[in-house]
This record gives C-alpha cells, structure tokens and sequence, in this order.
C-alpha cells in the first residue's frame, strides 16, 4: 500500500468529536496524565498542557514524587500525585496506585518523558487491564507485550520509527521502508489503533483502514512535539470521543498548528510549547 486516505479536514466530517456543550469540569472529561521523570519533568507540563487545550475538563498529573512539587507550581490547573521512585524514574511500588487513579479517569495518556526500565512492562500493563480509553507513548511503548484479548476500548499507540521497531521487533529501517504495512502488523498484534509518525503519518487500524496526512512543517520535528501530539489525544479521549477519531483529529490539528506557526513564527524555531495554543482556534466549529 503506497497510501492511505488523505486525512484532510473533509475527512473529518465523518468522524466527528463531541461538540461543545455547556457544563462543569466533569462534564467535559477527566484525563490522567502519566509522565515524567527526574531527566524529563517538562514532558508532563505539555502533555497535560496540550490535552486542556483540546478540551478535557479535570486534569490530573501522575509523577515521580521529587518532581510533583514543581509540576503542580508550573500547571496550577492540576491535582499533582506524586509517586514513589526509583532512580529516577517510577519504581515498582507506584504500578498499584497508577492502576487505581487510572480506572476512575475517562482517559488516560501515558509514556512521555517516563524513564525506560523494567517498571514500564508493568505500568503498562495495569494500564491497559483498567477499561477506560488509553493512549501510549514513548518508553510504554518500548515495554508493551502483545494483546492476547480485545480491551472495551481501542488503544491508541503513537509509535516513532524507532519505538515501531521495537513492537515489531525488527530494524528501524524497515519501518521507514513501509511505514504502512509495518503499522498494519503492529495494529493487528496489539489490537490498538497505531500512529505510524513522520514526515508524512499514517494512521492504521486493526481492521486494515489507514488515513495518511501530508501536511505540517518542518518546525514540528522538535524536542516536545511528540508529547504535544500525545495530549491532544488524550484530551480529546476526556471529552468522549472514540478513539478512531480523537487520533484522526489530533494528528490533523497537530499539524495544522505546526503550519499556522511556521506563517507566523517561521519554518523553523517555534517551540513544542507554542503547538497546543493553536488547538482552541483549528477546533472552533469542530
């Protein structure tokens, strides 16, 4: 397959996301954010940034315990916990408790910034054991085991070439040779929805349907982009939106915010910070 569906904004209007509704924070969708770690606290602040700027109404932070402090100074909209550690990173007693926060969320996004370790197999796989709609990244995805079971919800897996080399257990090289059929083996082996990310992304199914989006800037190519992307998917995951959708719209206005920047700000030098302010605007009359 050379290409999938062109993922523009008229592919869209077949999968919509919830529109905009009056009511408290509750009513627009809890999200635990699980991320972080003593080299990375800032992959926290913009995951979570991103996801409330896509929308979700009551925001909850899951870190390492010497970083929650700062975390909830810099993002006041947060309730911080903080969990025990290891080396800087989760340790096994904190597996139990991310469990526990995590089945009373609507969404859960988790992986950015987390240290890489042992601990991952386990995070994720008592996240995935919890029914709510989820999405992976980064050092999640480097642990994640192959499902055995269909969850009630779609997974969603947000995989670069490197991290897609890893599910498959081959070469990064053969991810970028076929990007949509390496994506297509890694949906059906983990029953997930998977973002195959790069210059060009391709969005594929376990049933075999792939989107494919061409548009963006080279300024999104920067440290933080990803996590960006990742809480644009799990804020849209709070407010109630199948998965399928809430990936098809996050890759889109993550792009699109990226080629708003590169008119204003310049083809390079914008910062991963700057993509989620574009998301409340790209969304109006979503």
């Amino acid at each position: 397959m050379t290409g999938g569906t062109p993922l523009d904004r008229s592919a869209l209007d077949a999968h919509p996301v919830p529109p905009v509704t009056a009511g408290d924070k509750d009513s627009k969708g809890r999200i635990l954010v699980v991320a972080g770690s003593r080299d990375v606290p800032g992959a926290a602040l913009l995951t979570a940034t991103a996801a409330m700027r896509a929308g979700a109404g009551k925001l909850q932070i899951a870190t390492i315990e010497s970083i929650a402090p700062h975390i909830g100074i810099a993002m006041p909209e947060a309730m911080v916990i903080g969990l025990p550690e290891e080396d800087g990173g989760f340790a096994a007693a904190a597996v139990d408790p991310l469990a526990e926060h995590a089945a009373k969320a609507d969404a859960v996004i988790a992986g950015p910034g987390l240290s890489q370790g042992e601990v991952c197999r386990s995070i994720a796989g008592a996240l995935l054991d919890t029914d709510g709609a989820i999405a992976l990244d980064a050092a999640l995805l480097h642990a994640l085991r192959p499902a055995r079971e269909a969850r009630p919800s779609l997974p969603v897996l947000l995989p670069h070439a490197g991290e897609m080399a890893s599910l498959l257990d081959c070469e990064p090289d053969q991810i970028e040779a076929d990007p949509i059929g390496c994506g297509l083996r890694a949906a059906e082996l983990y029953r997930s929805l998977v973002l195959v990310k790069g210059v060009v992304s391709h969005v594929v199914t376990p049933d075999g349907r792939c989107w494919t989006y061409r548009g963006g800037s080279a300024g999104l190519g920067v440290s933080g982009s990803g996590d960006v992307l990742a809480g644009i998917v799990g804020g849209l995951l709070a407010r109630g939106a199948d998965p399928l959708n809430a990936l098809l719209w996050s890759v889109w206005l993550h792009g699109e915010a990226g080629a708003r920047l590169s008119r204003s700000v310049g083809p390079l030098g914008f910062l991963a910070r700057e993509i989620a302010r574009q998301v409340p605007a790209l969304l109006r009359g979503a």
